[in-house]
């Protein structure tokens, strides 16, 4: 369930801050309680779901605080095993495990007088946890392969998707460490929470990639915008950025359509129709499936292969005509990158369309 701030009436904390965006009650609580934090050096554990803006909460307490001059280092724990994360944090020195070939300064080492950001700290061991522990207390520590210990200055903000105590119940967390880390919680609101603000961040998306595009997409279909301000956004801010950027690439006018939208965010099903022939692409695969049935021999190991591959050639040659042959726009309404396009494009003979 969801933790909300208390209201802060005419508290100056409660102020908007750079970099952050939304005018409703729960991010005025998060401004406050993010400005009344930020003038301490005491930890901080900011939860909140995947997208909705940790690490920049995370920045505004470090650029708020008396340590802005110092560093601001991320480390995102999920991202590496537990060996490769002890060497990050901490450092190493040559010889300390294979291709350690020389002295390595770790981040909590580089964040001195300033701060150090632990994302996704859940995803932590226990045997990892004791040693954060230890630097949390005693503000020491010793790199990988050394017996020196270094003592820093450096303030710690970590930042979780999932509820620690919740955590702590399972045995994944370490108590002691969860109250060393939780002095104060900033709890970040869900989009679907502050679905006020959304408008906010469309009009802010909308200038940023419009300047990195170099388009004039300045309006939004009523439509459009009812289905954006009813849907549940599971992915956060982060998502309605993308959507965004998608909306901006895909544009063929100055204003956000209906037909823009992912199929999960409008409702309606997503079709595209080739030169020469009708139908959406659910008909279109019918299709393939049925010729593939006839003209390949059932017994045929590769026979799901070959028609996922006539599928897939004949999806990427329709959407490139609908676009235009502008092969971004094929990519972005595809959901791939562009390399991967150009590549789909070279193992189907595409290449020259």
């Amino acid at each position: 369930m969801l933790r909300t701030h208390a209201q802060f009436g005419d508290d100056q904390t409660a102020s908007p801050i750079q970099g952050l965006i939304g005018s409703g009650p729960a991010m005025m609580g998060v401004y406050a309680m993010t400005r009344r934090v930020a003038a301490s050096n005491a930890s901080v554990l900011l939860i909140g779901e995947t997208g909705t803006g940790k690490e920049l909460v995370a920045k505004a307490i470090h650029q708020l605080s008396s340590r802005s001059s110092g560093p601001f280092v991320r480390v995102n724990c999920g991202a590496l095993s537990e060996s490769l994360l002890e060497s990050e944090l901490f450092g190493h020195v040559r010889g300390a495990f294979t291709g350690a070939v020389a002295n390595r300064t770790g981040r909590f080492e580089a964040a001195h007088t300033g701060t150090i950001f632990l994302d996704e700290i859940n995803s932590t061991t226990p045997q990892l946890q004791v040693k954060l522990l230890r630097v949390l207390q005693e503000r020491e520590f010793e790199r990988v392969g050394d017996t020196e210990t270094i003592s820093v200055d450096t303030r710690v903000i970590a930042a979780s998707n999932r509820e620690l105590l919740d955590e702590v119940a399972k045995e994944n967390f370490r108590e002691d460490l969860y109250y060393r880390l939780n002095v104060v919680p900033i709890y970040l609101p869900p989009l679907r929470a502050r679905r006020e603000d959304i408008p906010l961040l469309l009009s802010h998306f909308l200038e940023y990639y419009n300047e990195e595009n170099d388009r004039y997409v300045v309006h939004i279909q009523k439509d459009s915008l009812e289905s954006l301000l009813k849907y549940h956004w599971p992915g956060n801010v982060r998502e309605l950025q993308n959507v965004v950027e998608r909306c901006v690439v895909m544009a063929t006018s100055d204003e956000i359509t209906l037909d823009l939208l992912p199929a999960t965010i409008s409702g309606h099903k997503a079709t595209v129709s080739m030169p020469g022939r009708g139908g959406d692409l659910d008909s279109l695969a019918r299709d393939l499936v049925e010729q593939g049935m006839t003209t390949c021999d059932p017994a045929d190991d590769n026979l799901f292969e070959r028609i996922v591959s006539r599928v897939e050639r004949e999806l990427i040659s329709q959407m490139l005509a609908a676009c235009n042959g502008v092969q971004l726009k094929a990519a972005v309404r595809l959901g791939i990158n562009r390399n991967t396009l150009r590549k789909k494009l070279l193992e189907h003979g595409l290449e020259e369309q």
